[in-house]
Order: C-alpha cells, then sequence, then structure tokens
C-alpha cells in the first residue's frame, strides 16, 4: 500500500510530467502537513479555499471561478481545467482523500483566438456548443460509516449531485486519477498523454462491499 511519502512524490511527479507536456497552465506541487494524533496531510498551497465547491445553491461558473481566483487546484490544465489531490493517513494508513476534476466552464481566450482551440482536436469538445461542464470527484472517507448502496467509503461523484455516491473498488491513486482524466477528456486521434505517464506504484488495499458488486461500480486497477 502506497506510503504518505510515495503520495506525494507521485503526484509531484505527475504534476512534472503535465507541465513538461505543455498540457498544464499553472500547478502548485505536493507537501506533507503533519496534524495531531500521528496523522499527515498530503495537499497543496490554497488547499484550504477547496469547501467553496461545497456550498449549496451556486452556479457552477461561479464555483468554478472562485476556485481558480483562490489557486485552489494541483494543477490548471491549458483549457482553464482545475485538478485537486488532496489525501491523509493516520499512520500509514488512508483516512479518506480528494480527487477532484473541475472542467472550465467557458474559455475566456477562445474570444480572442478562436484558431488556436479550433485548430486543435483536444479542445474541440470543450468548446462544442453541446458540451456541459460539471464536475467530476472521487473520494474516499474511512471516518463515514459504511452504508450498503448509500455510502460507499471509496466512491465517484458526478456534478454536484449529492447522493450521487458510485462505488468503487478501492481508495484511488494519484496515477490512476491522472490517467481517468487523461484517457477521458484529453486523448485525441493523435496524442494519447496516459500512455507516458510515470510509473503507476502501488495500490491501495480494496474498499468495496460483496453487495456493492452487485451493481454497477467502477473498478480500480490492482
Amino acid at each position: 500500500m502506497p506510503t504518505p511519502r510515495q503520495i506525494r512524490e507521485q503526484i509531484n511527479e505527475l504534476v512534472s510530467y503535465l507541465v513538461e507536456k505543455g498540457i498544464a497552465d499553472d500547478q502548485a506541487f505536493a507537501f506533507q502537513r503533519s496534524m495531531k494524533g500521528n496523522r499527515v496531510q498530503i495537499t497543496f498551497e490554497g488547499s484550504e479555499h477547496i469547501s467553496i465547491a461545497l456550498k449549496k445553491n451556486r452556479a457552477y461558473d461561479e464555483i468554478y471561478q472562485d476556485i481558480a481566483q483562490a489557486r485552489a487546484y494541483n494543477i490548471k490544465m491549458l483549457d482553464g481545467a482545475l485538478v485537486q489531490m488532496m489525501y491523509e493517513f493516520a499512520g500509514p494508513t488512508l483516512q479518506r482523500h480528494r480527487l477532484a476534476f473541475f472542467p472550465a466552464p467557458h474559455l475566456e481566450d477562445f474570444q480572442n483566438d478562436p484558431d488556436l482551440y479550433l485548430e486543435d482536436a483536444i479542445y474541440a469538445d470543450v468548446v462544442a456548443k453541446n458540451i456541459v461542464s460539471f464536475p467530476v470527484r472521487f473520494d474516499c472517507d474511512a471516518h463515514e460509516e459504511q452504508q450498503e448502496f448509500v455510502h460507499p467509503k471509496s466512491h465517484l461523484t458526478l456534478g454536484q449531485y449529492e447522493n450521487c455516491r458510485i462505488p468503487v473498488t478501492a481508495p484511488v491513486t494519484p496515477f490512476w486519477f491522472v490517467d481517468f482524466i487523461l484517457r477521458n477528456f484529453y486523448h485525441t486521434a493523435f496524442q494519447r498523454y496516459a500512455d507516458g505517464l510515470p510509473d503507476r506504484g502501488d495500490a491501495f488495499v480494496e474498499s468495496i462491499l460483496p453487495t456493492e458488486r452487485d451493481v454497477i461500480h467502477v473498478v480500480v486497477p490492482a
């Protein structure tokens, strides 16, 4: 199972990779923070502002703008999408993680230089009028009471739906999260950025309940 140090190093390797490939526009590297009770956080500068995204009854455009202005992210992609990766451990044991992807609701630069985007297949979907931007989040929380079908320990949330908790077989490492984002939102017929990612490292122990396997769920590769 990955240690806090390995998670921190993996996040920073992934951030560096995205910068080197030219698809990251801004970045904040992960660091390790000690807490009471032998707890450790793997976080980033600006993480204290992530609660912005949890406020209810606010338009997604407003939430996105507040997160962007506070620089509450590890990575800002070239198209404006924001990526957050946070983990908390008690000793060597993972307690929780928050892995979030906030696509840009619009592209400000598109108004000034539309050819820059229209000529690049990566951004064809982003500027298409039929595309709806919504956040994607993988959460894990060992503190929450694990209830079958109601609150899986590891789950995927689409959009800001409070009760959307799709079971996930195990906590997600930074590698698999970035791989998921690249494969589903940034691959084109000519560019496959996920194929060159740094080593995947170790996986976390499975957390899914047997009954949760009987419904549609997400599988994290071992």
